[in-house]
């Protein structure tokens, strides 16, 4: 027996693993992969879609090897947001490319991974964590969409930023609201983004057969979120977050928006990213990573 729970919670996941072994041996890979989708899904919870994506252009900005577009976009009804568009220069009229979602993860936002700075300039600087991957991927002939994920930058709320202007994110305040009516910050932002795919698929230049998903660190669970749930993602990049929720975020401390109720009831995550197979999928993490270590990440 003891006072502080620690064995007490450790007890608990090894019972939840035993439960669901029991629970579903013999099971098809087939009938697995259809009951965890739904159970991911359901999860998440649910939220009302925009009937129309509504997008406006907001300025166009021509870079170096490419072309910048501001838009505007909604995906949940009561909701906007920005995203960036990155277009190839010297592409021919009617040409359709392959296409990537960039999902970024805590920090300033869309930008950040875009090459601009959080006051809107140009940023001319060293590159920072996200090394402005989103850049990259159109520097190698991709049409990349970079959506602004509610929570950051100038989707902070009004109540975050009037409580602290330097706040880093509203995540807190949205997950706990959120979770308070059986929803999830995660299933809010995957909801938008298959709005976001939406509209790219739509798009002229782009080819709809070949549009995947890049995510960076928190930017990475709604990635693969996105993509076991939607088979129009056909390859998916995930960096910085793959792992156990065992060696992870019940180990570390995490941020609220990591937490998914009930899952454990159903996978542990690497089962829940297994469901994007058979599509390709390539992860990376990085040796010395506190909240994702190596360790966990090597056996999941």
């Amino acid at each position: 027996m003891t006072w502080k729970g620690d064995e007490f919670l450790e007890c608990l996941y090894e019972e939840a693993k035993k439960r669901r072994i029991r629970q579903y041996d013999g099971e098809r890979p087939e009938e697995k992969k259809e009951r965890l989708k739904l159970a991911l899904a359901d999860s998440l919870g649910t939220f009302d879609r925009a009937e129309n994506l509504e997008p406006a252009l907001l300025e166009r900005v021509e870079c170096d090897g490419y072309v910048r577009e501001r838009i505007e976009l909604t995906a949940v009804q009561g909701l906007s947001f920005g995203a960036y568009v990155l277009i190839p220069t010297g592409t021919t009229e009617g040409e359709s490319m392959p296409g990537v979602i960039a999902v970024h993860g805590h920090g300033y936002g869309s930008r950040q991974i875009c090459g601009v700075l959080e006051d809107g300039s140009e940023d001319r600087g060293a590159a920072d964590i996200y090394n402005r991957f989103a850049v990259q991927l159109v520097r190698k002939g991709m049409i990349v969409i970079a959506p602004d994920v509610i929570g950051f930058g100038e989707r902070l709320l009004d109540k975050d930023l009037k409580a602290d202007p330097r706040s880093p994110s509203s995540c807190y305040t949205l997950s706990a609201h959120l979770l308070m009516l059986g929803k999830t910050l995660t299933g809010l932002r995957v909801t938008e983004m298959r709005g976001v795919l939406d509209y790219f698929a739509s798009r002229r230049e782009v080819d709809p057969a070949r549009i995947g998903i890049a995510g960076f660190s928190g930017g990475s669970l709604i990635a693969y979120a996105t993509a076991a749930l939607d088979d129009r993602i056909r390859a998916a990049l995930l960096i910085g977050f793959p792992n156990t929720f065992k060696d992870s975020i019940l180990a570390v401390h995490h941020c609220l928006c990591n937490y998914t109720p009930g899952i454990l009831a159903h996978a542990e995550l690497p089962e829940l990213i297994g469901l994007i197979a058979p599509r390709p999928l390539f992860l990376e993490s990085g040796a010395h990573d506190p909240i994702f270590p190596a360790a966990g990440f090597e056996k999941a």
